[in-house]
C-alpha cells in the first residue's frame, strides 16, 4: 500500500507531459486535417450532385440575420455550461481565478473534433502548468463534463423522438451502447482487473498511476453534481438543436414554430447516428443522416436535395467548425499559462 501511495505522489516525475502533449498535438493536427478533407469532400459531392450554379444561387440567398442567431444560440449553449465546470473545480479543490478558468473552459472545445471528445483533457495539462495540480486530479472533471454533456443530449434526443414518434427504440439502444465506455470510467473493477494483469509492464506504469489518482479524486465530485450539471446541459443541448431551425430559415424555407420539435428530432437523431461510428465530429454519417432527414421531413415545405445539402453544410460549419474556432482562440490564449512557473 505504501508503495502505491509513493507511486502516486511521484506521478509528476514519471509522466512526461510535455512529450505526450507534443504527440497529442501531432495526432490532433492529423485529425483536424483529415476531418477538414472529409468535410470538404462531402461538400464537393453535394455541390456537384446539385450543380454548381444552383448551389451558389442557394448560398447567395442566405439571410445573415437568421444565421447569426443560429451562431449566437450555439455560443450561448456553450456559455450556459460553464457553471457546471466551476462546480467541478470547486469540488476538486482546484483554485483558479474565474477569468482564467473561463478561458481554460472554452479551450476544451478546440478538441471537440477528437474521437469521443477525449481531447478535452488538454485542459488538465493547462491547469497543471498554471497551478501545479496533477493531471489525475482534474481528469475526473473532464470525464464528468463529457458524460453530462452526453446525458443532456440523450434526454433531448429521446424526448423529441418520443414527441414525433420516430426511432425511439433505436435511439434508446444506441444511447445505451454509447454509455458503455463510461461504465469503465465510473467503476473501478475493470481498471483494477487490467492493472492486476498488466502492472508488470513498466511502459504502462504512468497509465496506472494516473488511473489510481483519477478514481481517488472522482469520489470528491459527489453524486449530486450530475443532477446539478443536467440543469445546464439539457437547456444547452436544446439551444444547440434549435440553431438548426434558424439555419433553415436563413435559406428562405418558411417553417412555422410548430415544426421545431421535428427539427430538434432531426438534429439530435442525425448526431446520435454519427456518434455510434466514433468518427471525429461524426463526419460523413451525421451529414448523410441530416441531409436525408431534412428531405424526408420537410420536403413538402420546399427542402429539396439541393436546399438540404446547403443547410447540412452550413449547419455543420456552425456546430462543428464555429465551435472549433472559438475553442482554438481560447486555446491560443491559454497557451501562455503553459510557461508559467508553478
Amino acid at each position: 500500500m505504501s508503495e502505491g501511495i509513493a507511486s502516486i505522489s511521484n506521478i509528476k516525475k514519471s509522466v512526461d507531459y510535455e512529450r505526450r502533449l507534443r504527440k497529442a498535438g501531432y495526432v490532433l493536427i492529423t485529425i483536424l486535417a483529415a476531418s477538414a478533407v472529409i468535410f470538404l469532400a462531402i461538400s464537393i459531392l453535394a455541390i456537384l450532385n446539385e450543380g454548381v450554379p444552383k448551389f451558389i444561387a442557394t448560398v447567395l440567398k442566405i439571410n445573415g440575420f437568421y444565421y447569426s442567431i443560429a451562431l449566437l444560440l450555439i455560443f450561448s449553449a456553450y456559455l450556459l455550461r460553464y457553471p457546471k465546470w466551476e462546480m467541478y473545480m470547486k469540488r476538486l479543490g482546484v483554485k483558479i481565478q474565474r477569468r482564467k478558468n473561463f478561458w481554460i473552459y472554452l479551450s476544451m472545445y478546440s478538441m471537440d473534433i477528437t474521437p469521443g471528445r477525449w481531447g478535452r483533457a488538454i485542459v488538465s495539462y493547462t491547469i497543471n502548468r498554471l497551478t501545479g495540480v496533477k493531471f489525475g486530479r482534474t481528469f475526473p472533471a473532464i470525464v464528468t463534463d463529457i458524460f453530462t454533456d452526453f446525458l443532456g443530449f440523450v434526454i433531448i434526443c429521446l424526448f423529441f423522438s418520443f414527441l414525433v414518434h420516430q426511432y425511439l427504440l433505436e435511439s434508446v439502444i444506441i444511447s445505451l451502447i454509447l454509455m458503455l465506455p463510461f461504465v469503465f470510467l465510473y467503476h473501478r473493477g475493470p481498471f483494477t482487473f487490467i492493472k492486476r494483469k498488466l502492472s508488470r509492464f513498466s511502459r504502462l506504469r504512468s497509465f496506472f498511476e494516473v488511473g489510481d489518482l483519477y478514481f481517488k479524486n472522482n469520489k470528491r465530485l459527489g453524486g449530486d453534481v450530475y443532477w446539478y450539471s443536467l440543469l445546464y446541459t439539457v437547456p444547452s443541448m436544446f439551444l444547440n438543436a434549435l440553431s438548426l431551425y434558424f439555419i433553415i430559415l436563413s435559406f428562405g424555407v418558411s417553417l412555422p414554430p410548430i415544426y421545431i420539435p421535428a427539427i430538434i428530432f432531426v438534429f439530435t437523431s442525425s448526431l446520435l447516428l454519427g456518434m455510434i461510428t466514433g468518427i471525429p465530429a461524426n463526419l460523413g454519417v451525421t451529414d448523410a443522416a441530416l441531409l436525408g432527414f431534412l428531405v424526408a421531413f420537410f420536403g413538402s415545405a420546399g427542402v429539396d436535395f439541393g436546399v438540404a445539402s446547403v443547410i447540412t453544410i452550413f449547419s455543420r460549419m456552425a456546430n462543428v467548425w464555429f465551435v472549433e474556432l472559438f475553442g482554438f482562440i481560447a486555446l491560443l490564449h491559454t497557451m501562455k499559462y503553459w510557461h508559467k512557473k508553478k
